[in-house]
């Protein structure tokens, strides 16, 4: 297969489209909200802010909500989950100013996944009645977290690369549940607590969705040349 190969395009053949070109939301909203965090990741750049920093910074601010959450305080933890949102997006565009670096594509990987799995925790821990859904919905982050994670190591292996989400440090396969939707649950769950568990298992149901669709993807992509 050819190096550098621009696949967006790859999985069209899924319903829905794995590369979430038709019905997903993290492409779409690509084109709003990269101006506004350029000129944010310029102010931080001329504060001698690294992207690292800020990826550290939010993830710190994210962890908080969990005890707010356990406490009952879910307009506290609302608000700082979206600030650790809002930092993940300016990492990213900060890195696109100074370089972007292995260690910074690492760490943002890396507290994505910690925090995701930490807000489910937070909301475990405020009622007995939400641990079985919060277990069944991370046991579903990790079908969504390794397909994504093990594609995009066979992608980069063979040279494929994309940018439909953006300049990333590795390859972003799409499906039902991407970040954008896991912030809408999120916000969701933190508005209306007491409808946790429903969220929760149809949430898990559409990650297995993803899953599924990755799995997919990988078989039509990787199996044309093994």
């Amino acid at each position: 297969m050819p190096h550098a190969v621009k696949r967006d395009n790859l999985i069209n053949r899924l319903a829905p489209d794995s590369q979430g070109n038709a019905i997903m939301l993290d492409a779409r909203i690509r084109p709003y909200i990269d101006r506004p965090l350029a000129l944010a990741a310029e102010r931080l750049v001329a504060g001698k802010i690294s992207a690292n920093a800020v990826t550290l910074a939010g993830f710190c601010v994210g962890l908080a909500a969990v005890p707010a959450i356990a406490a009952g305080a879910y307009p506290l933890a609302l608000t700082l989950i979206l600030i650790n949102r809002l930092s993940d997006g300016l990492d990213g565009a900060v890195a696109r100013l100074t370089g972007k670096t292995d260690l910074g594509g690492y760490l943002d990987i890396v507290c994505d996944f910690i925090f995701y799995s930490a807000i489910i925790f937070g909301f475990a821990l405020a009622s007995p009645g939400n641990s079985l859904p919060a277990a069944f919905l991370i046991f579903s982050f990790m079908g969504t977290g390794a397909s994504f994670l093990t594609f995009a190591i066979m992608a980069e292996k063979r040279g494929i690369t994309t940018d439909i989400r953006g300049s990333k440090s590795l390859y972003y396969l799409g499906g039902l549940t991407e970040g954008t939707e896991t912030i809408a649950l999120f916000v969701a769950i933190c508005l209306w607590p007491e409808y946790f568990p429903v969220l929760a298992w149809a949430f898990g149901a559409l990650c297995w969705i993803t899953t599924l669709s990755r799995v997919i993807a990988a078989w039509r992509t990787f199996g044309q040349t093994d």
